[in-house]
């Protein structure tokens, strides 16, 4: 593949790429003359590949057709238009953005921001006939020249413990993990997605969209995750598959008894999760509901999402594991020396690849810590077995470690998740004066039913070493979530009020 733009020529122009809820579907022969014009409008800017441009826009088609016309002549930055103005300036300082694009009509911060900073602010509209819609800019223009080694992405980590960091990923990154997730997911041109994740996270922007269009099939864009919403959509879309994270794949299964019809009737060829471990109580109760496979998936933003993932059938699926390797060398090594370790040894999950990041921007102390000899140091701990399949045991940054004891938050997570009257929880560590940490865990119920911390207790100590059991449980109608809809363990101790003990 020679770039991104070629991936919206070689398809069917006649076939959809992007469409919407309401009708009016973007065409690839429309994307690709669209991404053409964007290409002449921002040379007419004097940008040229090298150049960075900010998009601030509400989740829907608009935005995803923003990105993608975009993304082959310059580095895309898309941010969070729910983030305050202070956090707007934060990210403004790092990205130094030479071009703001916005939604018409839609008020944002982000353009106080830019405006203050001398940064161009251009309004993108979605009108009937989509003759100008990317045309903005004056004089005369060529086209803008890329190549495969350009920042095609820039997104920040998530900064839950540091300051975020800057992930420059290329147009080559984004192509092999297009081509990765699309051959995974066997996808063709007669598939149809159905996008609820955020668009201003890699994995919205990297399975649901290029991955879509690396397979020249079609996403429907929705305008974000919405429980309540969620049935009537899939019965609309007819989608043959979504991908989600797994709080949300937990809100659909708690809603799912009430929508049995428009479950059995929809024609999910599979269903994906990723982003953070799925729990195998919520991938049974899944796939009982939609008489479907669910594939899980495991990613981060530094291997343009995907790095292993559990196959479709025939191949086996092996729940509690992340699958093999799908796309990037996969390995497990010690904590110290990137020496790997032989089958289900744990240690930490490195990668290496055509669609791994080669460092982050201007930040040599993380380059220097995270990356070693081609690897990239995930963070994350694991195991692998002798067929290949690797299970994620926990955030090396999330252990909790209670006076020199560590405890996996997922093993304890997956402890509770087995009593009949507890539908979602979240374990993590509770400050401790003597101990460092406690355990502490969020408890969300099945509807209708009840019981008490002492009896959640009670069942884990038949399960779990008396060090593991949770001392502390809060009982609450949903678990805190960042914007992504991930649980972000780290900190949450402080976010629920909870004091340090003793």
């Amino acid at each position: 593949m020679s770039d991104i733009h070629s991936l919206y020529e070689r398809a069917d122009s006649k076939s959809i790429a992007i469409d919407r809820l309401d009708g009016d579907p973007v065409l690839y022969g429309d994307l690709a003359r669209l991404s053409n014009q964007c290409s002449m409008s921002l040379s007419r800017m004097s940008m040229s590949g090298q150049d960075c441009v900010a998009i601030v826009m509400p989740n829907g088609p608009l935005m995803a057709l923003t990105y993608a016309a975009c993304v082959p002549w310059v580095s895309v930055a898309p941010l969070n238009p729910a983030y305050t103005q202070d956090e707007f300036e934060f990210y403004f300082d790092d990205l130094e953005p030479s071009l703001l694009l916005v939604e018409a009509g839609v008020d944002n911060v982000s353009t106080v921001v830019a405006n203050r900073r001398g940064v161009p602010v251009v309004e993108i509209t979605d009108t009937a006939s989509r003759d100008e819609m990317f045309e903005f800019g004056k004089g005369s223009s060529i086209a803008v020249s890329r190549n495969l080694e350009d920042i095609a992405l820039i997104l920040h980590t998530s900064g839950t413990t540091s300051r975020p960091k800057m992930v420059p990923l290329t147009q080559r990154n984004l192509l092999a993990s297009a081509a990765n997730i699309s051959s995974t997911l066997r996808l063709s041109p007669q598939d149809r997605c159905m996008n609820v994740m955020p668009l201003f996270h890699i994995h919205g922007l990297m399975a649901p969209i290029m991955a879509t269009l690396y397979a020249g099939s079609s996403v429907v864009c929705t305008p974000g995750f919405n429980a309540l919403r969620f049935f009537g959509w899939l019965e609309q879309v007819n989608p043959t598959w979504y991908s989600a994270v797994p709080t949300m794949h937990q809100a659909i299964v708690a809603r799912a008894e009430r929508n049995k019809e428009v479950c059995k009737s929809s024609r999910l060829r599979f269903i994906r999760s990723s982003s953070a471990s799925l729990p195998v109580q919520v991938l049974s109760q899944l796939e009982a509901v939609f008489e479907t496979r669910v594939v899980e998936a495991y990613a981060m933003t530094e291997a343009a999402h995907q790095m292993c993932s559990n196959p479709l059938e025939p191949q086996p699926r092996k729940p509690g594991t992340v699958g093999p390797s799908a796309g990037p060398d996969v390995q497990i090594a010690d904590l110290t020396d990137l020496v790997f370790l032989p089958a289900s040894e744990e240690g930490e999950i490195v990668i290496r690849g055509e669609n791994v990041t080669n460092g982050y921007l201007s930040n040599p102390e993380a380059n220097a810590k995270d990356f070693k000899d081609g690897w990239f140091r995930t963070g994350d701990l694991g195991f692998m077995d002798s067929d290949g399949y690797v299970t994620v045991t926990g955030r090396l940054k999330e252990i909790i470690n209670r006076g020199g004891e560590k405890i996996a938050p997922l093993e304890v997570d997956g402890v509770l998740l087995d009593h009949e009257a507890i539908a979602q929880v979240c374990t993590f560590g509770v400050p401790h004066t003597s101990l460092g940490e406690d355990v502490g865990a969020i408890v969300v119920l099945e509807e209708d039913a009840s019981t008490t911390a002492e009896e959640i207790k009670d069942f884990a100590r038949q399960r779990l070493a008396a060090f593991k059991v949770p001392r502390t449980i809060v009982f609450l109608d949903e678990i805190p979530k960042g914007a992504t809809g991930k649980v972000q363990r780290i900190g949450m101790a402080e976010r629920i009020g909870i004091q340090r003990d003793s």
